[in-house]
């Protein structure tokens, strides 16, 4: 857990995509996160976090089905959002918190 508060206390807003191998909404996330990444550049982070290879954390979080995303900024959830989102919303998101 220590290294999760290491990811997420930086001024520099995070978007954390809780997700697992065999949803298919979870895959579906893939091309729209690659596309966030891209857009927000080196003013944020995407971080994909595998539920099944992290339950302990999943569990903390209360992550009850993916994907889960959440933006962090200086250690503080500033969003949470259960299921799919669009690029372009991300991406707003993200922006208002650089």
């Amino acid at each position: 857990m220590s290294k999760f508060g290491q990811l997420i206390d930086v001024s520099k807003p995070v978007l954390l995509d809780f997700f697992t191998d065999w949803s298919e909404m979870s895959k579906a996330m893939n091309p729209v996160l690659r596309d966030v990444a891209a857009a927000i550049g080196d003013k944020g982070k995407v971080i994909k976090i595998n539920v099944d290879k992290n339950e302990e954390l999943a569990n903390a979080l209360r992550v009850n089905g993916v994907p889960t995303l959440m933006i962090y900024k200086g250690g503080e959830m500033v969003w949470r959002q259960n299921g799919e989102q669009d690029a372009n919303t991300l991406i707003s998101l993200m922006s208002q918190h650089v």
